[in-house]
């Protein structure tokens, strides 16, 4: 967390990366700020003024090192939707009088929300909301923005209203403003991959002015910036219409609540990227005071924005030096500048933006997603679907709402494997992760990695008496990862017992948190304790049947879960060891192994001749995996054989020595064999 204005360990040479970036945020937000103004109701000279002070407020407060703050779609939006419901006409007198109330009512929220501590709730959005949520955030802006690339004007709503309104505005289609438009976007998307610290937005914008001033695209139809007039802004005076206030109070606690949202979900996902933690109260506290100083000034509500914050990170922003430095360029701009302002062409300034904002999406995080959870990429598309058709609000709603529910059904079917035995070595291992574990004879020893309640008992008990083989003398839980139970599962856990004993078969209930103990008690299940069915360990529990060890073990012609092989080689040779790889990687173990042996035979072969076993070693070391357990090696080290057998004139092995390196394995893995006995 950082400490003032500059994050801890920030250095000198960050200063001037940090000023120019503050400098193109000014300049992006000339644009982004004046439309986003006239959407809440408000002239284009308000978006300038909420690009001034609110900026600067922010970046003194907050905790995060590179989020921008100021005049944004969300809020822009939500405040021109209240305006109409108001009845009262954009850009009018009694627009400008209102809309600083509105900005305030919701500074006051921003306050409550503070003190209430509110902004602890995003701690609990899962990753995949996270990106959803950005994603159709930047979407949505996107889809705002694409009528200003062909000459039309921005629309406002969610997705179909979005959708209907550049279909709306396909008649203003003016091909000079698409190809400039397009050619932005384009150039700045291949600036960022190819020479990505160029900073490609400012280019852009001097290009433009550029094109105005030489070339007649006025008369081609292309749209500029309107003139402003220049100067600072000075507070204005509250107006409150207390006909109005139950509406306004209504309306903005919506505001309030899309700006904690999205702005602290936005700015703890970059936190979370780059390794610091937010101060949740200290951020919404900012977010407050920003707003305070925009009513002030009689600007619309002002939020994170996402893609002048994706603009800023591309140059390696490092600190809140850019708030300062953005705001003291737009103060100059307002003083000095704002007649360069009308020499800015629409279309190119739109493709600085939509350039960002696709950027900013989460695409990346969809892909990772789709690979490896199927589960939280629905997550994540639910959440970005719900941004886009319903509203922020809605959508980080569903995407919770849809987190919670992975949750609960993660814990209906938690991690659950039987376990056995490696001859030799102490403890117990699943039979499914070790190729070398071998079940107990007489017994079931069942894990279970999850609290135990109504939703999930029915498969634990089932389970179980789906593994109850007829010479079944005990079922050990192996508990460890139980640590609370409920009414329901202390009467069935009761009910499975006795049933059990009805058949003469011991049951116990081990390693589990202790407090288990106490809600077996307490929920009327008692007697498991106070009858010793439950015991600290699996080695007590088997004493307790009266079945010491070393554990007999064997593979039941009807457990499919350990193979043949691996019965007989747990008998025969691995002593006290355990297959690294199979555990790791499970059902990939094989192709794991592949590469392993691929990535020894490189090496060989970069290595040249091997004379020594200790050379042997070495390389097997360097491999992708590193030192591998005796088992996992004399494994390797017997596919090594194969491949110099079958493949003797390969040319990865022109230089070595076929039947020196099969001697040195075999010296190895007698080695290894003595280990493992």
């Amino acid at each position: 967390m950082r400490s003032g204005i500059l994050p801890e360990g920030y250095k000198a040479k960050y200063i001037l990366k940090d000023v120019l970036s503050g400098i193109i945020v000014a300049l992006v937000s000339i644009p982004i700020s004046m439309g986003y103004a006239q959407i809440s109701g408000l002239p284009m000279i308000y978006g300038l003024y909420g690009s001034l002070i609110p900026i600067l407020v922010y970046g003194l407060l907050t905790t995060s090192k590179d989020f921008v703050f100021g005049v944004d779609a969300a809020p822009a939006a939500l405040t021109g939707g209240l305006l109409a419901s108001l009845q009262i006409v954009s850009e009018s007198e009694e627009a400008v009088r209102t809309v600083p109330v509105i900005t305030l009512c919701v500074a006051v929220w921003l306050l409550i929300f503070r003190f209430a501590r509110a902004g602890r709730a995003v701690k609990y959005i899962a990753t995949p909301v996270m990106g959803g949520f950005i994603t159709g955030i930047c979407i949505e802006i996107i889809l705002i923005q694409v009528p200003k690339l062909f000459g039309g004007a921005p629309g406002t709503g969610e997705l179909t209203e979005l959708l209907l309104h550049i279909w709306e505005q396909l008649p203003a289609f003016n091909p000079a403003s698409f190809a400039l438009g397009i050619a932005t976007v384009v150039i700045i998307l291949t600036a960022r991959r190819f020479i990505p610290k160029l900073p490609m937005s400012v280019v852009m914008i001097a290009i433009g002015a550029a094109i105005t001033v030489y070339t007649p695209i006025t008369s081609a139809g292309v749209k500029l910036l309107p003139s402003v007039e220049g100067g600072l802004p000075l507070p204005k005076p509250f107006i409150f219409d207390l006909g109005t206030m139950p509406d306004i109070l209504i309306g903005s606690l919506t505001i309030a609540l899309v700006i904690m949202s999205e702005t602290l979900l936005a700015s703890r996902q970059n936190a979370i990227n780059d390794g610091y933690d937010l101060d949740s109260n200290r951020e919404v506290l900012a977010y407050s005071i920003a707003n305070f100083s925009a009513s002030v000034l009689g600007c619309c509500p002002v939020n994170a924005s996402v893609s002048r914050t994706s603009i800023v990170r591309q140059f390696g922003c490092k600190s809140q030096i850019m708030s300062v430095s953005a705001s003291i360029s737009m103060a100059v701009i307002l003083l000095f500048c704002t007649g360069f302002i009308g020499y800015l062409p629409v279309p190119i300034l739109t493709g600085i933006v939509v350039a960002a904002l696709l950027s900013a999406c989460e695409f990346h995080l969809a892909g990772r997603l789709i690979k490896c959870s199927k589960k939280d990429f629905l997550i994540f598309i639910a959440a970005m679907a719900g941004v886009l058709l319903f509203g922020t609000i809605y959508g980080v709603l569903i995407g919770v709402i849809l987190s919670f529910i992975s949750v609960i059904i993660s814990n209906i079917t938690p991690p659950r494997s039987f376990m056995g035995v490696i001859p030799g070595r102490d403890g117990f291992y699943s039979l499914k992760r070790n190729k070398n574990a071998v079940p107990v004879k007489h017994a079931v020893i069942y894990r279970f990695g999850g609290n135990i309640f109504f939703a999930n008992v029915d498969t634990f008990v089932s389970d179980i008496e789906n593994a109850i083989r007829p010479d079944t003398k005990i079922v050990i839980v192996y508990g460890s990862g139980i640590s609370s139970i409920d009414i329901t599962a202390a009467d069935r856990l009761k009910a499975l017992r006795e049933k059990l004993a009805k058949r003469d078969i011991f049951f116990f209930m081990t390693e589990h948190d202790g407090e288990v103990n106490d809600e077996l008690r307490r929920y009327g299940a008692g007697e498991l304790v106070t009858l010793g069915n439950v015991r600290l360990t699996v080695d007590t529990a088997f004493r307790a049947a009266h079945i010491h060890a070393p554990y007999e073990y064997d593979t039941p012609e009807n457990d499919q879960s350990v193979t043949e092989e691996s019965n007989n080689a747990a008998a025969t040779l691995l002593g006290g060891h355990n297959a690294e790889i199979e555990w790791a990687f499970g059902n990939e173990a094989p192709a794991i192994k592949d590469r392993l042996l691929r990535s020894i035979i490189e090496n060989l072969s970069k290595n040249g001749q091997v004379t020594t076993i200790d050379d042997l070693v070495s390389i097997e070391r360097r491999s992708s995996w590193g030192r591998l357990s005796y088992t996992d090696e004399d494994e390797i080290l017997e596919r090594l054989e194969e491949y110099l057998k079958n493949e003797p004139d390969s040319k990865i092995l022109k230089d070595i020595d076929i039947e020196e390196l099969t001697t040195l394995i075999d010296k190895r893995r007698k080695v290894i064999r003595e280990h493992l006995l």
